[in-house]
């Protein structure tokens, strides 16, 4: 018995397709969480969608340019490399179009890969010292204890937030973290 190349071809599609999936079903059981792109969480967006297809083992799409086309003459290598790479720029595509509020998806290319589409989206938002300093003082100033942790994780939590508005020139008193943390703890501390 025989098998043609294209059946050959299919087959090898069909078994790296059921590999991504047993891949994407465990990684769904670990939840892998991305917030909705907002415009101003950009920058936790984009590593959030890296993050999510490398575990998935679909971001060829995002860090690689989209291959020539096959020809007749293509190898078998060629037309793998091909198709894994235009299942992971649906993938991707899919992924990041679904995680981006409705509004803020006008004036986005539609006829593009993933990786034009995110180069296109990191221009839109950019990401300046002033929307870092921006989220960094919306975090603390909005913190509530929920008791997960304890007391000393959640002042910790605090620190580390004034710290990383210090590395942003933005250099808060201690007074002001120690006033907030009394503040937001509950009334028996």
């Amino acid at each position: 018995y025989k098998v043609s190349s294209d059946t050959l071809f299919s087959l090898i599609v069909l078994i790296i397709y059921i590999v991504y999936f047993t891949v994407t079903f465990s990684v769904n059981n670990n939840m892998v969480t991305i917030e909705v792109l907002t415009g101003s969480n950009f920058k936790k967006w984009k590593e959030d969608i890296e993050f999510a297809m490398k575990m998935v083992d679909v971001d060829l799409s995002l860090v690689t340019d989209k291959p020539g086309g096959l020809t007749v003459a293509s190898t078998d290598d060629e037309k793998l490399v091909h198709a894994g790479w235009m299942k992971s720029n649906r993938i991707c595509l899919l992924s990041m179009r679904r995680l981006i509020l409705d509004h803020l998806k006008s004036g986005m290319p539609t006829d593009c890969t993933a990786k034009e589409l995110m180069t296109a989206i990191s221009e839109r938002y950019c990401v300046s010292s002033n929307a870092d300093i921006g989220s960094l003082l919306q975090v603390l100033f909005n913190m509530k204890y929920d008791a997960n942790g304890g007391v000393r994780d959640y002042v910790i939590r605090m620190v580390d937030y004034k710290t990383k508005l210090k590395a942003l020139k933005v250099d808060l008193p201690d007074t002001c973290i120690v006033q907030q943390a009394l503040n937001t703890l509950p009334l028996e501390f």
